[in-house]
């Protein structure tokens, strides 16, 4: 092998390990897994809810329901992007059943006052099942609570309560729109 094919393949290896990487954490998800099915015609639809910017970062929230055309079999959730600089970069899939633990999640960060521990400094964080984690820490009893959102192992970005409290409403509105729906029609 020469000394040149050596650079491809060490770039060629990092990509496939980072595909791979992103397919395990979808794959954590009912939703996930519903959508790498082969040998059947799925239906993916989504609707854009909202989005939150964030210096040249937006993190943008869409419903999803997702079709078997052979079964019938149908599944929701949410799938939340974060693009850097206006070009994606990372899509966490939130189950349906994941989407009232997170308004909770999110709610209690929003709430949270330095009085949850007697110590210095804490970090709260609530991480669903693809990875997303959303956090709020301190690490002196003064000034602002600071809060992120981060997906897997990437950067944290970091949002001010306002930001916070924009993404709540946007995965509550997202979860009345999935209760509609699946309302009975």
């Amino acid at each position: 092998m020469n000394k040149t094919s050596l650079p491809f393949l060490a770039i060629l290896g990092s990509l496939l390990a980072t595909g791979h990487a992103q397919d395990t954490n979808a794959l954590n998800t009912t939703i996930g897994v519903f959508e790498t099915r082969t040998d059947e015609i799925l239906v993916r639809a989504f609707n854009h809810i909202g989005s939150v910017t964030i210096g040249p970062d937006t993190i943008s929230v869409r419903m999803k329901e997702s079709k078997d055309m052979g079964t019938g079999e149908t599944v929701y959730g949410l799938s939340v992007q974060i693009d850097e600089n206006q070009s994606p970069r990372e899509r966490a899939l939130i189950d349906d059943d994941e989407i009232d633990p997170l308004l909770v999640a999110l709610d209690y960060l929003i709430k949270i006052k330095y009085d949850v521990t007697t110590l210095p400094g804490f970090e709260a964080s609530f991480t669903t099942r693809s990875g997303l984690k959303i956090a709020a820490n301190s690490i002196r009893r003064e000034g602002t609570i600071q809060y992120s959102i981060q997906y897997d192992d990437r950067p944290r970005i970091f949002l001010s309560s306002v930001q916070m409290s924009q993404l709540y409403a946007l995965v509550e509105q997202a979860r009345k729109n999935l209760a509609a729906l699946k309302a009975p029609k």
